[in-house]
């Protein structure tokens, strides 16, 4: 997740690389592994993991606000921090830019927690008695299996997903990410729309211009 305007200490790209890399293992399989001398222990390991991070290091590369005053290179070194492997495990990226003041005063109510809370369940549930599990949890041809994608859902994903030459891992947790948009929207199928949704929200770093 990015922001044009947190410039806190607790940004990813703030943690060291070894910190961030070690959240590979957790992410990929809900374990991490610890070795010590000639001793091996594993611990359960599954969180959500929520991050946020600048667009570089003034916080406003895009803002329409400020002008960004990093040069390329900088730029090129703030968003390297965190590397590919690590971006591919994280299933949702979304670009939260700097809203102005009078939008903020002029916001009308949005819906409620308790709306959004209901129909997230209702999604899960769906999941669960179509599977036996969530769709986090699908691995190799159970996404296959359950995914119900149609023709041109399947087209347009790997159109996608060549052009921004994604891994199998961003193929398949997109997949994922697009059938619960669908169990959200309550569709036994998995659409165009909601591929092209998923597909959204796995966008990359934004680079200078």
């Amino acid at each position: 997740m990015k922001t044009h305007t947190d410039n806190s200490r607790n940004l990813m790209p703030e943690f060291t690389r070894a910190a961030l890399e070690a959240l590979r293992e957790p992410l990929e399989t809900g374990h991490i592994t610890i070795s010590r001398a000639a001793q091996r222990a594993e611990f359960p390991a599954r969180f959500q993991m929520i991050a946020a991070m600048n667009p570089c290091p003034c916080g406003f590369l895009g803002s329409t606000q400020r002008a960004c005053r990093c040069t390329p290179d900088q730029v090129s070194r703030y968003q390297g921090k965190l590397s590919g492997p690590l971006l591919d495990r994280i299933d949702l990226h979304v670009e939260v830019p700097a809203v102005p003041s009078e939008q903020l005063l002029k916001t009308p109510p949005g819906e409620s927690s308790a709306a959004i809370r209901e129909r997230v369940m209702q999604a899960r549930a769906r999941a669960l008695a179509r599977q036996g599990k969530t769709n986090q949890a699908l691995q190799g041809q159970e996404i296959d299996e359950h995914l119900h994608l149609d023709d041109a859902a399947a087209k347009f994903l790997n159109t996608a997903g060549a052009r921004l030459g994604w891994s199998a891992r961003s193929t398949h947790r997109a997949l994922k990410v697009a059938r619960t948009i669908a169990d959200l929207a309550g569709s036994q199928t998995t659409a165009v729309g909601h591929v092209a949704e998923a597909v959204q929200y796995r966008r990359v770093l934004r680079s200078p211009a």
